[in-house]
């Protein structure tokens, strides 16, 4: 007989189930619920309610609010929880070959079903100050920070410059692929993240060579 999740996250008979701690089975149940209601709507979500998503997953509406504060946060949680594992930064031993498998899985992921409950988010994010909020609270900012210990990687084994703006070349990184993502006005392949990593990383150390040659020739 299938075990029903109580409001404390415990099973249905009040014992604590094998396997993943009580708490973290009702976590993910929320986040599956949540999921398979966003895959299953092709024009936003107003009408996901709390009421539903615990309903769902079996457990009471206070179970999911000791986790989510709101219907936002909730929302960014489920997408990023689907992806992270598959976003991560490999450690190649080479910066290029890190940022282009990485972003070629997101560029995966963007022509996959996730990338249609993406850009619902994205899309209602406009209007919506909570969710884009949560969305870069969730999703952006952690992935960024991953992004950072991979460029600072590279700085390190001396593949780019000490002095490299983080935040500028993963901006020129990944700008694009979301512009293409979002406004459709040519295709988004991973030939194209081919074509950025050389672009910027290649850029940013030649423009470093550029201003080195620049300074030894001043200093003559």
């Amino acid at each position: 007989m299938e075990q029903k999740i109580n409001t404390h996250g415990e099973c249905g008979n009040g014992k604590r189930p094998p396997g993943r701690p009580r708490c973290e089975r009702a976590r993910q149940a929320i986040l599956s619920s949540t999921l398979k209601f966003l895959e299953a709507k092709e024009n936003g979500f107003d009408d996901l309610t709390i009421e539903h998503v615990a309903a769902e997953a079996g457990v009471g509406k206070a179970t999911v609010y000791r986790w989510w504060p709101n219907k936002a946060a909730l929302v960014a949680d489920a997408f990023a929880s689907s992806v992270t594992q598959k976003l991560r930064f490999p450690d190649t031993g080479s910066v290029g070959q890190d940022m282009n498998q990485q972003m070629r899985q997101l560029v995966k992921i963007l022509r996959s079903r996730r990338g249609h409950i993406l850009s619902v988010i994205l899309a209602a994010g406009q209007s919506d100050a909570t969710l884009i909020g949560a969305f870069r609270e969730r999703f952006l900012i952690p992935r960024r920070a991953e992004a950072y210990i991979t460029l600072r990687r590279g700085i390190t084994r001396g593949e780019l410059p000490a002095d490299l703006d983080l935040d500028l070349v993963l901006d020129a990184l990944y700008g694009p692929i979301y512009m293409r993502f979002l406004i459709g006005h040519a295709t988004l392949s991973p030939g194209l993240v081919d074509e950025l990593c050389g672009l910027v990383l290649d850029g940013a150390v030649h423009r470093q060579s550029v201003r080195s040659r620049g300074r030894a020739s001043g200093a003559k």
